[in-house]
């Protein structure tokens, strides 16, 4: 499992998007964004956190920032999910969490006693040469103030 640091890299190859566009990082070269990983579509925190991005998505893009959401979800559920709650960013299909692994983010879990594996909640910014500058990972991301979280370290890159 690699884990990224600030100062690493972000993978050329990320992945599907709900439309099965084959996304990499290069796309985004020129301009900073956000890729956050989060468990599960339609779930509580998750939904908060996405609609937290959504409602701040404009002050992002003021400051140039585009935001990309991953999760284990197939294409057609982040379809359902961006459609519900008329998300305006893609969301990466990592089905087999390969990303997710390569990001360091697929981690051994615990719920009730019982142990798997899961995504850790976990925010990448990345500056306009795919560069990580800040990482939020775990319990520091406020699910439902996440994306005033985001805009107050990008303020102070």
């Amino acid at each position: 499992m690699c884990v990224m640091n600030i100062g690493d890299k972000i993978p050329e190859i990320l992945g599907p998007d709900q439309d099965g566009t084959l996304l990499k990082s290069s796309d985004f070269l020129g301009s900073p964004w956000i890729l956050y990983f989060y468990p599960k579509d339609n779930t509580s925190g998750c939904t908060a956190e996405a609609c937290s991005l959504r409602d701040h998505i404009e002050a992002l893009a003021e400051r140039g920032y585009r935001v990309v959401g991953v999760s284990k979800d197939s294409q057609a559920s982040h379809q359902r999910f961006r459609s519900k709650y008329d998300l305006p960013f893609l969301l990466i299909a990592d089905e087999e969490h390969r990303l997710q692994e390569e990001m360091g983010v697929w981690v051994p879990k615990k719920m009730y006693g019982k142990e798997y594996m899961g995504t850790l909640r976990s925010t990448f910014v990345v500056d306009a040469q795919g560069v990580i500058r800040y990482i939020f990972s775990g319990k520091e991301v406020n699910t439902s103030k996440h994306a005033e979280q985001i805009l107050k370290v990008i303020d102070n890159l």
